[in-house]
């Protein structure tokens, strides 16, 4: 049967006139019915429920008009068809599935034998000699799909379209940044209105942040090895809904209210935080979902069109392919996956009004049936289509698949988040200088300068070449995954015993260095002596990431040195182990005065915000100074064996603008002072602008005091301090 009005369906539930539309693709169900859910008390479960057939199939897709439908209508689907899991199709009418278009949920997931399309145990064994269908009706243990006007009101607040070369990432979770954030009424705390309270923006603005990177939003539900241990998905990598926010981070009056409220909370985060110049990225999980490996909870997609939506092996019984190591993988061969994915990117930037996406596990977005593919249609659309393309677009480079590491390899205008980066800052003032504490050689310096280059040799493979630019280097050194700042001086095993799982969890990758002692050191325990380095080793990680060429980003807390006491894997903590404590000792507020001061002269100074590769020539015939110039300590060049030898661990980088503006980076990666000569050929002086040995940057006025002031010019020798840096700028 072909649509109404001679046009496709619109998938999802919509209101139109005096009704809803309604669409759902099932394209091998020979049934689909819209399943009407109210509350009933004197039923059995709560609920009553009236079943109304849909047309179809058009295109695969079951549709109709309903009249009489309104705002906070609760509802679901069921499917009819063949239950035949050998061939991959589990049809099961008495599932009640979750609209993949729903633009709200509310409830749980109740996890059991209920919420499984076939036959399992109280701990979701299969059961039988093969998969059995399950006759148990499932609507009072998953959540429902509620009816919302999604279209736009009133009148937006304009983006900020932060450039860029400005762009400063901040990495936050929205319960995780707020709970205990003085200031915010509790109320209000690990909200969305939390994270919009002026007193959320005025740390970020002070901060010198501007675009704030939220994980996951969309609805969730968790794993079901989470719930037997009693912990919870607390990043929420794990959607069930692609289009409803997760109801969880609303306040309680807006829980209360209806889902209309909920989505109303996130739109209004979303334009406060404009309003104040703030730009809202989203961490967005298109790779998987919620319902696990091929025998999993049958929720949504599975029980509609599993051979569609799922990547399979390809084998008999048909198994579910996994490239994510979440247990299933959305198949981007699909074009109606594809769609799918759009279509929610879309109602997020138009409806919500958020400014980008950062993409998990975008290799999986890029699969065909040879592999990953830059001309993938999904990524042609990113880059093509007239909305999203103005967006901010960043992708995790990587999966669990074949040829799944994949840094460097995305199209403009995508950014990618840079494990190369992490791991050579990491090596450089971390790993190095552990193993030179037991007589061992390092790295030297050639991968660390690449990265504070702007890692070329990643980004730069484009046709025309260098066309994507530095910024395309989403710089790191933490992220949501692994250990904090704090602990990465502090720890040089991870210690995740929390997680319930034998501390097996979790990368051992973590290139830290505890300066001596595993753990905290007591105020008036063994190990004082170690503290001061400890501090001086986060402020050249940090240093190094906010000075590097490319786009910084900065983890949430770490400006103040949040700790997840060794944990480097918090996925399922929802507890003080992941949210910021905001209780602020002395030299966590000189951390703080550190973070804004090196934003500060990241802003104030374009030398450190190119938006273009460097190569080593005049940017123009006016200034005779390259763009890019390396110096030994002794203030000489670089020659090609330096590069190459380990014992190099001082190194001088001069980067110049368009507009004339210049600095200069001092690095000392070695555990002995080392006497430099400051580089001739750049300009007529220099003025220190900070130093890592500065507990806190006010001490730039005892520095201008002693030392010789703060002025230079090239030539003059200096002492650098064991692992240190600084900063010159031309005044």
């Amino acid at each position: 049967m072909q649509p109404p009005r001679g046009r496709p369906p619109r998938l999802g539930v919509h209101l139109t006139g005096d009704g809803v539309d309604v669409a759902v693709l099932a394209s091998h169900a020979e049934a689909v019915d819209l399943c009407l859910l109210d509350r009933d008390p004197a039923s059995a479960d709560g609920w009553t429920e009236r079943r109304i057939p849909l047309d179809g199939p058009a295109y695969g897709v079951w549709h109709g008009h309903v009249p009489g439908v309104r705002v906070g209508q609760h509802y679901g689907f069921r499917a009819h068809g063949a239950w035949d899991p050998a061939a991959g199709t589990r049809y099961n009418p008495a599932k009640l599935l979750v609209d993949p278009y729903a633009r709200a949920l509310e409830g749980e997931v109740a996890l059991g034998p209920a919420v499984y399309g076939h036959r399992v145990d109280a701990e979701g064994r299969t059961l039988g000699p093969g998969p059995e269908l399950d006759p148990t009706d499932s609507r009072a243990h998953v959540p429902h799909a509620v009816v919302v006007d999604d279209r736009f009101d009133g009148e937006p607040t304009p983006r900020p379209h932060v450039p860029w070369t400005d762009t400063v990432i901040y990495e936050a979770h929205v319960r995780g940044l707020t709970q205990r954030l003085p200031g915010v009424p509790a109320e209000l705390r690990g909200t969305y209105a939390g994270l919009a309270h002026p007193a959320t923006i005025e740390h970020l603005l002070s901060l010198g942040v501007t675009t704030v990177e939220l994980l996951p939003i969309h609805a969730v539900a968790d794993e079901p090895h989470l719930v037997a241990r009693g912990l919870t998905n607390y990043w929420g990598y794990n959607t069930l809904g692609f289009f409803a926010p997760n109801p969880a981070y609303a306040t309680q009056g807006a829980r209360a209210a209806g889902s209309q409220a909920v989505l109303s909370e996130v739109k209004g985060m979303v334009q406060l935080l404009h309003r104040a110049g703030l730009e809202v990225v989203l961490d967005v999980v298109y790779n998987h979902t919620c319902e696990g490996g091929t025998d999993g909870p049958q929720l949504s997609w599975r029980g509609l069109d599993p051979t569609l939506y799922y990547l399979h092996d390809g084998g008999r019984p048909a198994r579910f392919a996994d490239v994510t190591g979440c247990g299933n993988s959305l198949d981007f061969r699909r074009p109606r996956v594809v769609q799918m994915t759009l279509d929610s990117l879309r109602y997020w930037a138009d409806v919500v009004g958020v400014d980008g996406f950062r993409f998990d596990l975008a290799v999986t977005l890029g699969r065909s049936a040879i592999g990953f593919e830059q001309d993938h249609p999904f990524l042609v659309a990113l880059q093509t289509d007239p909305v999203l393309s103005g967006l901010k677009l960043i992708a995790e480079p990587w999966d669990v698949g074949p040829g799944g590491w994949r840094t460097g390899a995305f199209p403009a205008p995508m950014a990618e988040w840079n494990d190369r980066f992490r791991n050579a800052v990491r090596t450089f003032w971390l790993g190095d200088p552990a193993q030179a504490a037991h007589g061992r050689p390092g790295h030297g310096v050639r991968d660390l300068a690449t990265r504070l280059a702007g890692s070329a040799d990643l980004f730069g493979y484009t046709d025309p070449p260098l066309m994507r630019g530095v910024v395309a280097s989403i710089n790191y050194v933490t992220a949501h995954d692994g250990f904090t700042l704090a602990d990465l001086v502090a720890y040089e095993h991870k210690h995740n015993h929390a997680n319930g799982e034998g501390n097996r969890d979790g990368s051992d990758d973590n290139r830290s260095w505890n300066h001596g002692i595993e753990g905290p050191v007591r105020d008036k325990g063994v190990g004082l002596e170690i503290l001061p380095l400890r501090r001086r080793s986060i402020r050249n990680l940090l240093g190094t990431l906010v000075l590097a060429a490319g786009t910084p980003m900065i983890t949430a807390g770490d400006e103040i040195g949040r700790t997840q006491r060794g944990n480097n894997n918090a996925y399922c903590l929802d507890d003080e182990t992941s949210w910021v404590d905001w209780e602020l000792t002395e030299w966590r507020e000189n951390l703080l005065a550190t973070t804004r001061h090196l934003l500060r002269l990241r802003h104030e100074n374009a030398a450190l915000r190119s938006m273009h590769f460097y190569r080593g020539q005049p940017r123009s015939a006016a200034d005779p100074r390259p763009d890019l110039d390396w110096r030994l300590a002794d203030g000489t060049p670089f020659a090609h064996h330096h590069w190459l030898d380990p014992a190099v661990r001082t190194l001088q980088m001069t980067r110049t603008a368009d507009d004339g503006s210049s600095v200069l980076l001092v690095l000392n990666g070695a555990l002995d002072p080392v006497d430099i000569t400051l580089a001739d050929g750049t300009r007529e002086h220099w003025e220190l602008a900070w130093d890592s040995t500065w507990e806190h940057p006010g001490e730039v006025r005892v520095a201008a005091e002693t030392n010789g002031g703060l002025h230079a010019v090239p030539g003059d020798e200096l002492t650098l301090e064991p692992l240190a840096m600084r900063v010159y700028v031309a005044p």
